[in-house]
Protein backbone atom coordinates (compact mmCIF):
# COMPACT_ATOMS: atom_id res chain seq x y z
CA UNK A 1 0.00 0.00 0.00
CA UNK A 2 1.40 4.04 -0.68
CA UNK A 3 1.85 5.86 2.35
CA UNK A 4 3.20 9.07 2.79
CA UNK A 5 6.76 8.64 3.32
CA UNK A 6 7.33 7.78 -0.18
CA UNK A 7 5.72 11.54 -1.24
CA UNK A 8 3.02 10.03 -2.25
CA UNK A 9 -0.31 11.73 -1.70
CA UNK A 10 -1.48 10.73 1.92
CA UNK A 11 -5.13 10.26 0.50
CA UNK A 12 -3.41 6.93 -1.54
CA UNK A 13 -3.55 4.98 1.91
CA UNK A 14 -6.91 5.22 2.38
CA UNK A 15 -8.01 4.27 -1.16
CA UNK A 16 -5.76 1.52 -1.09
CA UNK A 17 -7.06 0.54 2.43
CA UNK A 18 -10.85 0.82 1.25
CA UNK A 19 -9.87 -1.37 -2.02
CA UNK A 20 -8.41 -3.73 -0.04
CA UNK A 21 -11.43 -3.70 2.54
CA UNK A 22 -14.06 -4.52 -0.95
CA UNK A 23 -12.10 -7.18 -2.06
CA UNK A 24 -11.91 -8.69 1.51
CA UNK A 25 -15.61 -8.23 1.68
CA UNK A 26 -16.17 -10.06 -1.77
CA UNK A 27 -13.77 -12.73 -0.53
CA UNK A 28 -15.64 -13.43 2.51
CA UNK A 29 -18.89 -13.86 0.65
CA UNK A 30 -18.10 -16.38 -1.40
CA UNK A 31 -15.76 -18.33 0.71
CA UNK A 32 -17.83 -18.28 4.07
CA UNK A 33 -20.67 -20.82 3.00
CA UNK A 34 -18.03 -23.12 1.49
CA UNK A 35 -16.09 -22.66 5.06
CA UNK A 36 -18.89 -23.42 7.06
CA UNK A 37 -20.30 -26.66 5.10
CA UNK A 38 -16.80 -28.36 5.55
CA UNK A 39 -16.45 -27.37 9.06
CA UNK A 40 -20.09 -28.00 9.67
CA UNK A 41 -19.34 -31.65 8.34
CA UNK A 42 -16.87 -32.68 11.30
CA UNK A 43 -18.30 -30.36 14.54
CA UNK A 44 -22.06 -31.28 13.88
CA UNK A 45 -22.83 -28.21 15.26
CA UNK A 46 -24.65 -24.97 13.47
CA UNK A 47 -23.43 -22.22 16.29
CA UNK A 48 -20.14 -23.99 16.60
CA UNK A 49 -18.83 -24.31 12.72
CA UNK A 50 -20.61 -20.32 12.66
CA UNK A 51 -17.98 -19.25 15.26
CA UNK A 52 -15.37 -20.55 13.58
CA UNK A 53 -16.05 -19.47 10.24
CA UNK A 54 -16.15 -15.92 11.93
CA UNK A 55 -13.20 -16.29 13.44
CA UNK A 56 -11.25 -17.28 11.03
CA UNK A 57 -12.74 -14.21 8.68
CA UNK A 58 -12.17 -11.57 11.83
CA UNK A 59 -8.84 -12.85 11.50
CA UNK A 60 -8.28 -12.08 7.68
CA UNK A 61 -10.25 -8.61 8.32
CA UNK A 62 -7.51 -7.61 10.99
CA UNK A 63 -4.24 -9.30 9.57
CA UNK A 64 -4.41 -8.91 5.60
CA UNK A 65 -4.78 -5.22 5.32
CA UNK A 66 -1.78 -5.08 7.72
CA UNK A 67 0.37 -8.07 6.32
CA UNK A 68 -0.92 -8.23 3.05
CA UNK A 69 -2.98 -10.42 1.07
CA UNK A 70 -1.79 -14.30 1.36
CA UNK A 71 -0.98 -15.86 -1.87
CA UNK A 72 -3.42 -18.52 -1.28
CA UNK A 73 -6.21 -16.97 0.40
CA UNK A 74 -9.15 -19.54 0.79
CA UNK A 75 -5.98 -22.46 2.27
CA UNK A 76 -5.07 -19.44 4.91
CA UNK A 77 -8.72 -19.46 5.96
CA UNK A 78 -9.31 -22.94 6.08
CA UNK A 79 -5.80 -22.89 8.05
CA UNK A 80 -7.19 -20.37 10.76
CA UNK A 81 -10.97 -22.18 10.48
CA UNK A 82 -9.12 -25.76 11.43
CA UNK A 83 -6.97 -24.50 14.19
CA UNK A 84 -10.41 -22.72 15.80
CA UNK A 85 -11.96 -25.91 14.92
CA UNK A 86 -8.93 -27.78 16.99
CA UNK A 87 -9.32 -25.85 19.65
CA UNK A 88 -13.31 -26.45 20.11
CA UNK A 89 -12.75 -29.91 19.58
CA UNK A 90 -10.40 -30.51 22.58
CA UNK A 91 -13.38 -29.49 24.70
CA UNK A 92 -15.22 -32.76 23.14
CA UNK A 93 -14.84 -36.22 24.56
CA UNK A 94 -14.64 -37.32 20.94
CA UNK A 95 -11.43 -35.32 20.24
CA UNK A 96 -9.35 -37.87 18.56
CA UNK A 97 -12.42 -38.90 16.41
CA UNK A 98 -13.23 -35.75 15.30
CA UNK A 99 -10.01 -34.40 14.77
CA UNK A 100 -8.71 -37.49 12.27
CA UNK A 101 -11.62 -36.77 10.41
CA UNK A 102 -10.73 -32.94 9.20
CA UNK A 103 -8.94 -32.33 6.38
CA UNK A 104 -5.45 -31.21 6.66
CA UNK A 105 -4.40 -27.32 6.30
CA UNK A 106 -5.31 -26.00 2.74
CA UNK A 107 -7.61 -28.58 1.50
CA UNK A 108 -11.16 -27.61 2.20
CA UNK A 109 -13.88 -30.04 1.57
CA UNK A 110 -15.22 -31.51 -1.61
CA UNK A 111 -18.16 -28.38 -2.93
CA UNK A 112 -20.95 -30.80 -2.60
CA UNK A 113 -20.36 -30.78 0.77
CA UNK A 114 -22.96 -27.46 0.51
CA UNK A 115 -25.33 -29.19 -1.20
CA UNK A 116 -25.40 -31.62 2.05
CA UNK A 117 -25.51 -28.56 4.25
CA UNK A 118 -28.58 -27.31 2.44
CA UNK A 119 -30.71 -30.13 2.76
CA UNK A 120 -29.84 -30.14 6.40
CA UNK A 121 -31.06 -26.62 7.11
CA UNK A 122 -33.86 -27.59 5.00
CA UNK A 123 -35.06 -29.84 7.64
CA UNK A 124 -38.57 -30.21 7.70
CA UNK A 125 -38.72 -29.68 11.49
CA UNK A 126 -38.09 -26.27 10.79
CA UNK A 127 -40.38 -23.78 8.73
CA UNK A 128 -40.19 -23.24 5.20
CA UNK A 129 -38.78 -19.76 6.02
CA UNK A 130 -36.88 -20.30 8.51
CA UNK A 131 -34.97 -23.16 6.31
CA UNK A 132 -34.50 -21.21 3.54
CA UNK A 133 -33.19 -18.06 5.94
CA UNK A 134 -30.91 -20.37 7.47
CA UNK A 135 -29.29 -21.85 4.66
CA UNK A 136 -28.82 -18.51 2.95
CA UNK A 137 -27.20 -17.15 6.35
CA UNK A 138 -25.06 -20.56 6.75
CA UNK A 139 -24.42 -22.33 3.69
CA UNK A 140 -24.20 -19.09 1.03
CA UNK A 141 -22.98 -16.31 3.00
CA UNK A 142 -25.54 -13.89 2.83
CA UNK A 143 -25.72 -11.22 4.91
CA UNK A 144 -28.85 -10.19 7.20
CA UNK A 145 -29.89 -7.29 4.86
CA UNK A 146 -29.45 -9.78 1.55
CA UNK A 147 -31.76 -12.06 3.03
CA UNK A 148 -34.09 -9.24 4.54
CA UNK A 149 -34.77 -7.69 0.71
CA UNK A 150 -34.99 -11.66 -0.41
CA UNK A 151 -37.58 -12.03 2.14
CA UNK A 152 -39.48 -8.37 2.11
CA UNK A 153 -38.68 -8.05 5.52
CA UNK A 154 -36.49 -6.17 8.14
CA UNK A 155 -33.47 -7.51 9.57
CA UNK A 156 -34.41 -7.39 12.85
CA UNK A 157 -36.82 -10.10 11.70
CA UNK A 158 -34.70 -11.92 9.75
CA UNK A 159 -32.14 -11.80 12.55
CA UNK A 160 -34.52 -13.73 15.40
CA UNK A 161 -35.44 -16.09 12.08
CA UNK A 162 -31.98 -17.45 12.28
CA UNK A 163 -31.88 -17.30 15.85
CA UNK A 164 -35.00 -19.49 16.45
CA UNK A 165 -33.63 -22.24 13.65
CA UNK A 166 -30.26 -22.21 15.44
CA UNK A 167 -32.32 -23.66 18.26
CA UNK A 168 -34.36 -25.63 17.16
CA UNK A 169 -32.08 -27.38 15.81
CA UNK A 170 -29.97 -27.46 18.41
CA UNK A 171 -32.96 -28.95 20.91
CA UNK A 172 -34.14 -31.53 18.26
CA UNK A 173 -30.29 -32.99 17.54
CA UNK A 174 -30.79 -32.77 13.55
CA UNK A 175 -28.04 -34.56 12.01
CA UNK A 176 -25.82 -33.30 9.23
CA UNK A 177 -26.45 -35.65 6.47
CA UNK A 178 -27.96 -35.50 3.32
CA UNK A 179 -31.68 -37.44 4.19
CA UNK A 180 -32.48 -40.70 2.84
CA UNK A 181 -33.99 -40.88 -0.71
CA UNK A 182 -37.54 -41.58 0.54
CA UNK A 183 -36.62 -37.77 2.55
CA UNK A 184 -35.19 -35.97 0.02
CA UNK A 185 -38.98 -34.82 -1.75
CA UNK A 186 -39.66 -33.26 1.46
CA UNK A 187 -37.12 -31.02 1.67
CA UNK A 188 -36.69 -29.85 -1.98
CA UNK A 189 -38.58 -26.99 -1.87
CA UNK A 190 -36.53 -25.34 0.90
CA UNK A 191 -33.22 -26.52 -1.53
CA UNK A 192 -35.03 -24.83 -4.64
CA UNK A 193 -35.44 -21.77 -2.78
CA UNK A 194 -32.04 -21.12 -1.73
CA UNK A 195 -31.11 -21.60 -4.95
CA UNK A 196 -33.33 -19.14 -6.81
CA UNK A 197 -32.73 -16.69 -3.82
CA UNK A 198 -28.99 -16.49 -4.37
CA UNK A 199 -29.47 -16.44 -8.13
CA UNK A 200 -31.74 -13.42 -7.88
CA UNK A 201 -28.87 -11.71 -5.01
CA UNK A 202 -26.44 -11.93 -7.79
CA UNK A 203 -28.34 -10.97 -10.43
CA UNK A 204 -29.23 -8.34 -9.23
CA UNK A 205 -27.59 -7.65 -5.57
CA UNK A 206 -29.85 -5.54 -3.16
CA UNK A 207 -26.79 -3.75 -1.46
CA UNK A 208 -23.16 -2.95 -2.41
CA UNK A 209 -21.86 -1.05 -5.12
CA UNK A 210 -21.61 -3.38 -7.76
CA UNK A 211 -25.19 -4.08 -9.63
CA UNK A 212 -24.51 -8.12 -10.12
CA UNK A 213 -22.28 -10.78 -8.55
CA UNK A 214 -21.65 -13.12 -11.47
CA UNK A 215 -20.12 -15.45 -8.63
CA UNK A 216 -23.57 -15.68 -6.81
CA UNK A 217 -25.35 -16.31 -10.34
CA UNK A 218 -22.03 -19.12 -11.26
CA UNK A 219 -22.68 -20.63 -8.21
CA UNK A 220 -26.64 -20.83 -7.97
CA UNK A 221 -26.29 -22.71 -11.70
CA UNK A 222 -23.41 -25.19 -10.37
CA UNK A 223 -25.52 -26.00 -7.38
CA UNK A 224 -28.74 -26.20 -9.76
CA UNK A 225 -26.80 -28.54 -11.80
CA UNK A 226 -25.49 -30.96 -9.09
CA UNK A 227 -28.94 -30.84 -7.44
CA UNK A 228 -29.93 -32.12 -10.98
CA UNK A 229 -27.97 -34.62 -11.30
CA UNK A 230 -29.11 -35.85 -7.80
CA UNK A 231 -32.22 -35.91 -8.86
CA UNK A 232 -33.17 -36.28 -12.05
CA UNK A 233 -36.20 -37.34 -12.21
CA UNK A 234 -37.40 -34.21 -10.90
CA UNK A 235 -39.21 -31.77 -12.88
CA UNK A 236 -38.92 -28.70 -11.23
CA UNK A 237 -34.97 -28.95 -10.32
CA UNK A 238 -34.70 -28.89 -14.24
CA UNK A 239 -37.42 -26.41 -14.24
CA UNK A 240 -34.96 -23.91 -12.02
CA UNK A 241 -32.15 -24.74 -14.10
CA UNK A 242 -34.05 -23.68 -16.66
CA UNK A 243 -34.92 -20.44 -14.88
CA UNK A 244 -30.93 -19.40 -14.30
CA UNK A 245 -29.83 -20.45 -17.92
CA UNK A 246 -33.02 -18.09 -19.45
CA UNK A 247 -32.21 -15.02 -17.22
CA UNK A 248 -28.29 -15.63 -17.67
CA UNK A 249 -28.38 -15.68 -21.55
CA UNK A 250 -29.46 -12.28 -21.60
CA UNK A 251 -26.63 -11.10 -19.21
CA UNK A 252 -25.04 -8.69 -21.94
CA UNK A 253 -27.53 -6.97 -22.57
CA UNK A 254 -28.82 -5.75 -19.27
CA UNK A 255 -26.54 -2.70 -18.16
CA UNK A 256 -25.44 0.07 -20.78
CA UNK A 257 -21.74 1.46 -20.91
CA UNK A 258 -22.66 3.97 -17.98
CA UNK A 259 -23.70 0.92 -15.80
CA UNK A 260 -27.49 1.99 -16.01
CA UNK A 261 -30.08 -1.24 -15.84
CA UNK A 262 -31.48 -1.79 -19.32
CA UNK A 263 -35.22 -2.46 -19.12
CA UNK A 264 -35.89 -6.07 -20.95
CA UNK A 265 -38.12 -3.71 -23.89
CA UNK A 266 -35.28 -1.96 -24.41
CA UNK A 267 -32.22 -4.46 -24.78
CA UNK A 268 -30.58 -5.31 -28.07
CA UNK A 269 -31.71 -9.09 -28.60
CA UNK A 270 -29.22 -10.12 -30.90
CA UNK A 271 -26.58 -10.19 -27.76
CA UNK A 272 -28.61 -12.53 -26.42
CA UNK A 273 -27.17 -15.99 -26.04
CA UNK A 274 -29.00 -18.17 -28.42
CA UNK A 275 -26.80 -21.26 -27.39
CA UNK A 276 -28.17 -21.17 -23.89
CA UNK A 277 -31.55 -20.18 -24.48
CA UNK A 278 -31.77 -23.15 -26.50
CA UNK A 279 -29.93 -25.62 -23.67
CA UNK A 280 -32.89 -23.83 -21.18
CA UNK A 281 -35.22 -24.52 -23.73
CA UNK A 282 -34.68 -28.41 -24.08
CA UNK A 283 -34.22 -28.74 -19.89
CA UNK A 284 -37.92 -27.53 -19.89
CA UNK A 285 -38.93 -29.82 -22.51
CA UNK A 286 -37.63 -32.24 -20.35
CA UNK A 287 -39.50 -31.28 -17.50
CA UNK A 288 -42.62 -30.66 -19.36
CA UNK A 289 -42.70 -34.60 -20.44
CA UNK A 290 -43.12 -35.48 -16.92
CA UNK A 291 -46.19 -33.70 -16.82
CA UNK A 292 -45.78 -32.03 -13.21
CA UNK A 293 -46.18 -28.77 -13.63
CA UNK A 294 -44.38 -26.35 -10.52
CA UNK A 295 -43.69 -22.98 -9.55
CA UNK A 296 -39.88 -22.70 -11.17
CA UNK A 297 -41.03 -24.57 -14.31
CA UNK A 298 -43.60 -21.58 -15.23
CA UNK A 299 -41.48 -18.94 -14.82
CA UNK A 300 -39.35 -20.53 -16.99
CA UNK A 301 -41.55 -20.86 -19.43
CA UNK A 302 -42.61 -16.88 -19.01
CA UNK A 303 -39.10 -15.72 -19.68
CA UNK A 304 -38.80 -18.47 -22.45
CA UNK A 305 -42.00 -16.77 -24.64
CA UNK A 306 -39.75 -13.61 -24.04
CA UNK A 307 -36.29 -14.95 -25.25
CA UNK A 308 -37.81 -16.57 -28.06
CA UNK A 309 -39.73 -13.33 -29.40
CA UNK A 310 -37.95 -11.63 -31.99
CA UNK A 311 -38.84 -8.39 -30.57
CA UNK A 312 -41.03 -6.26 -27.05
CA UNK A 313 -43.52 -6.02 -29.83
CA UNK A 314 -44.52 -9.30 -30.56
CA UNK A 315 -44.26 -10.76 -27.70
CA UNK A 316 -47.06 -12.96 -26.90
CA UNK A 317 -48.58 -11.46 -24.16
CA UNK A 318 -51.63 -13.24 -24.01
CA UNK A 319 -49.97 -16.70 -23.03
CA UNK A 320 -47.47 -14.91 -20.59
CA UNK A 321 -50.62 -13.71 -18.94
CA UNK A 322 -51.98 -17.36 -18.68
CA UNK A 323 -49.29 -18.71 -17.59
CA UNK A 324 -48.95 -15.98 -14.76
CA UNK A 325 -52.45 -17.09 -13.80
CA UNK A 326 -51.29 -20.96 -13.42
CA UNK A 327 -48.34 -19.55 -11.82
CA UNK A 328 -50.77 -17.71 -9.08
CA UNK A 329 -52.36 -20.85 -8.83
CA UNK A 330 -49.34 -23.02 -7.54
CA UNK A 331 -47.67 -19.95 -5.70
CA UNK A 332 -49.56 -17.09 -4.97
CA UNK A 333 -47.93 -14.32 -3.54
CA UNK A 334 -48.13 -10.30 -4.01
CA UNK A 335 -45.09 -10.21 -6.02
CA UNK A 336 -46.10 -12.39 -8.67
CA UNK A 337 -49.44 -10.48 -8.91
CA UNK A 338 -46.99 -7.53 -9.27
CA UNK A 339 -45.27 -9.09 -11.87
CA UNK A 340 -48.73 -10.32 -13.59
CA UNK A 341 -50.06 -6.75 -13.97
CA UNK A 342 -47.17 -5.80 -15.97
CA UNK A 343 -48.34 -8.69 -18.19
CA UNK A 344 -52.24 -7.61 -18.03
CA UNK A 345 -51.08 -4.05 -18.69
CA UNK A 346 -50.21 -5.37 -22.70
CA UNK A 347 -53.17 -6.94 -23.10
CA UNK A 348 -55.84 -5.02 -20.77
CA UNK A 349 -54.30 -1.32 -21.11
CA UNK A 350 -53.11 0.11 -18.34
CA UNK A 351 -56.13 1.32 -16.65
CA UNK A 352 -57.35 -2.05 -15.54
CA UNK A 353 -53.54 -3.10 -14.69
CA UNK A 354 -52.51 -0.07 -12.17
CA UNK A 355 -56.26 -1.29 -10.19
CA UNK A 356 -54.33 -4.77 -9.77
CA UNK A 357 -51.40 -3.13 -8.78
CA UNK A 358 -53.16 -0.14 -6.35
CA UNK A 359 -54.84 -3.31 -4.24
CA UNK A 360 -51.16 -4.60 -3.36
CA UNK A 361 -50.19 -1.78 -1.47
CA UNK A 362 -50.84 -3.07 1.88
CA UNK A 363 -48.32 -6.03 1.12
CA UNK A 364 -45.71 -4.21 -1.18
CA UNK A 365 -45.54 -0.71 0.18
CA UNK A 366 -41.95 -0.96 1.08
CA UNK A 367 -41.21 -2.71 -2.16
CA UNK A 368 -39.45 -0.57 -4.62
CA UNK A 369 -40.81 -2.64 -7.90
CA UNK A 370 -44.30 -1.98 -6.71
CA UNK A 371 -43.87 1.89 -6.92
CA UNK A 372 -41.42 1.52 -9.95
CA UNK A 373 -44.39 -0.07 -11.67
CA UNK A 374 -47.02 2.38 -10.55
CA UNK A 375 -44.71 4.51 -12.04
CA UNK A 376 -44.88 2.85 -15.82
CA UNK A 377 -48.34 2.76 -15.85
CA UNK A 378 -49.43 6.12 -14.82
CA UNK A 379 -46.98 7.61 -17.36
CA UNK A 380 -48.98 5.29 -19.70
CA UNK A 381 -52.51 7.01 -18.64
CA UNK A 382 -50.61 10.50 -18.69
CA UNK A 383 -50.23 11.17 -14.90
CA UNK A 384 -46.80 12.69 -14.74
CA UNK A 385 -46.48 14.52 -11.15
CA UNK A 386 -47.93 10.82 -9.95
CA UNK A 387 -45.61 8.85 -11.82
CA UNK A 388 -42.75 11.04 -10.36
CA UNK A 389 -43.85 10.50 -7.08
CA UNK A 390 -43.90 6.98 -7.35
CA UNK A 391 -40.47 6.50 -8.77
CA UNK A 392 -39.42 8.99 -6.09
CA UNK A 393 -40.50 6.39 -3.45
CA UNK A 394 -39.07 3.67 -5.36
CA UNK A 395 -35.78 5.56 -5.54
CA UNK A 396 -35.72 5.69 -1.86
CA UNK A 397 -36.27 2.17 -1.19
CA UNK A 398 -33.77 0.27 -3.36
CA UNK A 399 -30.25 -0.20 -2.80
CA UNK A 400 -29.23 -1.29 -5.87
CA UNK A 401 -26.57 1.07 -8.27
CA UNK A 402 -28.00 -0.04 -12.02
CA UNK A 403 -31.40 0.65 -10.42
CA UNK A 404 -30.80 3.95 -8.84
CA UNK A 405 -29.38 5.16 -12.09
CA UNK A 406 -31.95 4.37 -14.06
CA UNK A 407 -34.81 5.88 -11.51
CA UNK A 408 -32.32 8.88 -11.30
CA UNK A 409 -32.32 9.45 -14.92
CA UNK A 410 -36.45 8.94 -15.32
CA UNK A 411 -36.39 11.98 -12.72
CA UNK A 412 -34.17 14.45 -13.90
Amino acid sequence: MAGTGDGGDPSDGGAALAATGRALTELFREESGRLAAGVMRVLGDFDLAEEVVQDALLAAWQQWPVEGMPRQPRAWLWTVARRRAVDLLRRDLRYQEKLAALPPPGEPDDEDHRLRLMFTCCHPALSSDAQVALTLRTVCGLGTAEIASAFLISEAAVVQRLTRARRKIAAAGIPYRVPADEDLGERLSGVLAVIYLLFNEGYLCSTGEAPQRRDLTDDARWLAELLARLMPTEPEVLGLGALIQLHRARTRSRFDDEGRLVLLRDQDRSRWDRAEIGSAVELLVRAGRMRRPGPYQLQAAIVACHAESPSWEATDWLQILLLYDALLRHAPSAVIRLHRAVAASRVLGPGPALAEVDELAPDLGRYHLYHATRAELLRELGRPAEARHADTTALGLTGNSAERALLEQRLA
